[in-house]
């Protein structure tokens, strides 16, 4: 599997950060509330280890099977990288399966798919064997698109009652991934959609201290309309070539 890149990992990394700083502004935050995690998937962990060099501090997987390697060979290696020790997190932004949690528990520091009241005991489950509180994102569903996952708008609010409510899983916020379109401007109702619905949930006393929403292709409006947390990845790293 080959990555092909159009410019150098810190001059990408320059411009997404660039990006983030103009988007903020423009919305009137400060670019400091805003998180950058850096889509490691199928990328190597020469590459990974070039994107921490260069400053990225959060990097995200979306399959455990890929991540158990990468993350194992980064941690044992990483004392050699100048000011990385203990400060990388790394967060799983795809599909969780039950089977996978004790292994995601035990990689992740942030998991962001968390979209069923089942997966969140068998989350809470492993967690409670390891003595660790996972800390966690619910991704809801926003599209009729069959093939995203999350769940449904209506009972986010049944599945953060429960989340709360067990002991060894800490609730962070929501997450969200509208259609795919070359047009960034047709993701922002889908953004809109998950502010308001953490508004609600705020006003419910629910800790929704992060929106995790925004790709390479549509970010900058995500910035606009609140989110807190970006995942980037071929705008980063480069296209992927499967």
């Amino acid at each position: 599997m080959l990555i092909f890149y159009t410019m150098g990992i810190a001059e990408a990394l320059h411009n997404v950060r660039e990006k983030i700083v103009n988007a903020a502004v423009k919305a009137g935050r400060s670019p400091d509330e805003i998180k950058l995690v850096a889509v490691s998937k199928t990328v190597d962990i020469k590459s990974i280890k070039e994107a921490v060099r260069s400053g990225v501090s959060i990097l995200g997987e979306n399959k455990v099977q890929e991540a158990v390697g990468k993350i194992t060979e980064f941690r044992a290696t990483s004392p050699f990288i100048q000011g990385v020790i203990g400060g990388v997190e790394w967060h799983f932004i795809g599909n969780l399966q039950k089977n996978k949690a004790k292994t995601a528990v035990g990689l992740f520091d942030l998991i962001h798919s968390v979209d069923s009241v089942s997966l969140a005991e068998e989350l809470n489950r492993c967690s409670g064997s390891m003595n660790k509180v996972q800390r966690v994102l619910v991704q809801v569903k926003l599209s009729d698109e069959t093939a995203k996952h999350g769940i449904k708008e209506e009972e986010v609010i049944g599945l953060l009652e429960k989340v709360s409510k067990m002991d060894y899983l800490r609730l962070d916020g929501l997450m969200t991934i509208p259609p795919f379109s070359e047009d960034s401007e047709l993701a922002r109702p889908y953004f809109i959609r998950l502010r308001r619905l953490a508004e609600k949930a705020r006003t419910r006393g629910f800790n929704i201290a992060h929106l995790s929403m925004g790709m390479s292709n549509d970010f900058e409006v995500a910035i606009e309309e609140g989110a807190t947390m970006v995942r980037v990845g071929s705008a980063i790293f480069g296209e992927r070539n499967y």
